[in-house]
């Protein structure tokens, strides 16, 4: 009896450890490497598109992780117009419906993904991406998006992925500056899962009137191709006395444009308060 006890006892020990066991072990899960390569999205222009000397110049890849920051909808429009003329003027979108979503798909250039990774058109890696990338959860968890050191590397990104793929082909059929027909068939090609998106698209373009900049292009108004602006940017500590006027003079601002890079309502700053300010650079 004493011995048929002390198998029972061994044999619930063994039962015991087992478990104990496979509690803790775990799958470690696989680290994330990101590549290194600064990827130059001119070298994946469709064989019969635009030469690269005939494109809006891109600024020189500077080598590391550039944040851009846009105050609203309506600077993110005055930042990015042109360069969506002369992608429409090169590729044939029309650059109401690159606005458009750019400001949608990032939030007018503040939302989370684009803050990470400078994507404004939320593209995914896709096979064959071998530029930086990060995670992001979207439509499913943790999925696979684009990244860049500059924002209009993103830009020159969106014009070649809607060009060089066939399921967007047939948008090229429609008129040049027909963003409602552009709307639809993004929609229909399955650029987005959102049913919505293409009243979203057209809502955008109709309150901030950027048709008008496909009218310019139809027009033929873009003779010269000029360099992008390039901002350096840093902070300025608010000291006493300072008011938002003096500061806008001494870095040659706009009180509006400082109070567009703080998301000020009024003109009220306090002693020790850390602005943010913007000035183009000098050649």
């Amino acid at each position: 009896m004493i011995r048929r006890v002390g198998y029972v006892i061994v044999l619930l020990f063994l039962v015991v450890s087992c478990k104990s066991k496979k509690r803790t072990v775990a799958h470690q899960p696989k680290p994330v490497v990101e590549t290194t390569t600064h990827r130059n999205p001119n070298r994946d222009l469709p064989k019969d598109g635009p030469k690269e000397s005939e494109l809006y110049p891109l600024p020189a890849n500077p080598g590391r992780f550039v944040r851009f920051p846009i105050a609203d909808t309506q600077e993110y429009i005055e930042t990015f117009a042109e360069m969506a003329q002369y992608e429409m003027r090169a590729f044939g979108i029309p650059a109401s419906i690159t606005l458009a979503q750019g400001i949608l798909e990032s939030g007018s250039g503040k939302g989370e993904l684009t803050r990470k990774t400078n994507n404004h058109f939320g593209i995914k890696c896709h096979t064959g991406w071998d530029g930086e990338f990060d995670f992001h959860d979207d439509d499913a968890k943790g999925e696979c998006f684009r990244k860049y050191n500059h924002p209009m590397y993103s830009f020159r990104d969106h014009s070649i992925f809607l060009s060089s793929r066939s399921r967007y082909a047939f948008l090229f059929n429609y008129r040049r500056d027909d963003y409602k027909k552009w709307a639809y068939g993004l929609r229909q090609a399955g650029y987005a899962t959102d049913r919505k998106y293409p009243q979203k698209l057209i809502a955008l373009i109709e309150r901030y009137n950027l048709d008008q900049y496909d009218e310019k292009v139809v027009r033929g108004g873009l003779d010269t191709v000029r360099a992008p602006k390039e901002y350096e940017v840093f902070t300025h500590v608010v000291a006493q006395g300072e008011t938002l006027y003096a500061i806008s003079r001494k870095y040659t601002i706009s009180v509006e444009e400082l109070k567009r890079l703080n998301n000020l309502s009024n003109n009220t700053i306090s002693i020790g308060q850390v602005l943010n300010v913007r000035k183009e650079k000098t050649k």
